[in-house]
């Protein structure tokens, strides 16, 4: 597929252009990496000195940025994105549910780009958005639940959410519009010294933003979700869908649920129900008395933090969990939900780089670590009730065998 490119004197051929995303968590960069569709890498940042990719290959850098204060957030995408070369397509991803350092991050992200294009929408999840604003189901942001966990409510818009970077919203009439109206709109934007904030509702809107934003040329970043991500896979990736491979099931199963969503007891039930083994710790006795988890010997065991922990000390609390899972973890293939935990987890294992296989479901993505473990890494608010289970099942089809004592216990 050839796009003509405004300013470039002829058509840029899209299946030959480098991509480099960047994701502020774990979680995010491996819904990137499988959305491109290309052969991919997820490297865990920091990564010292230009970051460089092997032809035909996307790089993903988790640059572990969500819980940063702004400042460092901003320092952590300046440092990866000012000496870009120009064929490389820049993207950027952010959470659907505009939590992180979005204004930050995207200012910094902004700094050397001729503009930026910034569609937020998530179909697959239901994240939609209209006048400039999210909705979930159908509910605008800031009327829902989703921060809940915030320190600050949610953001009435897009805009809002950005803060100081100038932007301009791009109505689907504008999305959905004639053959060429959409990058001339986009065009218009930028000329007014503004980035593009676009409308979206399906992934037919978030290919025509992508289609569009290649179009305009070098020096054109994209900023969105996963949504915009796998538009962007479909315009460049080498690749069809990701086949998805569990590998040898000869390893336990280790299962750490890091995320506080109401869903996650739920998803935790059914896998009792199949048998799986649970370790409840308590997140106040976990911080006042940290432990080690010896290794399992249960087929499929999953570890969850129990009790209500403030918000102040959230980070705190994953990495004592990440600590405490550490000699568990070691020799086992993982599930990890929530971004900030599965990236506490790698870190304490040592895993620097990921190599995405498939999705089980979307956002539950497959990877591959270099000593070839089996990683599972899932946003803590993506799934329905069976999500755990539908996990546990790509990866070990055989039934679980129940154990009825504790087979993790507690190392010295």
């Amino acid at each position: 597929m050839s796009l003509s490119a405004a300013g470039s004197g002829g058509p840029v051929q899209a299946a030959h252009r480098p991509v480099l995303a960047l994701a502020d968590d774990l979680s995010g960069a491996a819904e990137t990496a499988v959305a491109l569709r290309s052969p991919a890498r997820i490297l865990l940042g920091p990564v010292p000195g230009p970051v460089a990719s092997l032809p035909g290959e996307s790089l993903v850098l988790d640059l572990d940025s969500r819980q940063l204060p702004g400042a460092e957030a901003a320092r952590a995408v300046r440092d990866v994105t000012h000496a870009v070369p120009d064929r490389t397509v820049l993207f950027k991803k952010v959470d659907s549910l505009l939590r992180g350092n979005l204004a930050a991050e995207a200012a910094a992200y902004a700094r050397d780009a001729r503009g930026v294009v910034i569609a937020t929408a998530l179909p697959a999840a239901r994240r939609t958005v209209r006048g400039g604003v999210v909705h979930l189901d159908g509910v605008p942001l800031h009327e829902a639940d989703a921060w809940r966990a915030e320190a600050r409510p949610a953001p009435p818009s897009v805009a809002a959410a950005l803060g100081d970077l100038p932007s301009a919203p791009v109505p689907l009439t504008d999305v959905r519009g004639a053959p060429g109206a959409l990058r001339e709109a986009l065009r218009a934007c930028f000329a007014q010294g503004r980035h593009p904030v676009c409308d979206a509702e399906s992934g037919t809107d978030l290919d025509a933003i992508a289609a569009a934003a290649l179009e305009l040329g070098p020096g054109i970043r994209l900023l969105g979700t996963g949504g915009l991500a796998g538009a962007l896979g479909r315009l460049l990736g080498t690749q069809g869908e990701n086949t998805l491979d569990a590998g040898d099931a000869v390893r336990p199963l280790l299962i750490v649920v890091g995320t506080a969503e109401p869903s996650a007891r739920e998803q935790v039930a059914h896998l009792l129900a199949d048998g799986a083994h649970e370790v409840s710790l308590c997140a106040q006795e976990l911080l006042r008395s940290p432990r080690r988890l010896a290794p399992p010997v249960a087929a499929v065991t999953v570890v969850r933090v129990t009790g209500a922990a403030d918000p102040s000390v959230a980070r705190r609390l994953v990495a004592v969990l990440a600590d405490t899972v550490a000699d568990a973890a070691r020799d086992c293939d993982l599930v990890l939900t929530g971004g900030e935990t599965a990236r506490r987890v790698l870190d304490v294992l040592r895993v620097t780089d990921l190599r995405p296989v498939g999705q089980i479901h979307h956002g539950a993505v497959l990877s591959r670590t270099p000593d070839g473990r089996s990683v599972v890494t899932r946003p803590g608010s993506y799934g329905g009730a069976d999500s755990l289970r539908r996990i546990v099942r790509a990866l070990r089809p055989a039934s679980v065998r129940h154990v009825p004592t504790d087979p993790t216990g507690v190392a010295p």
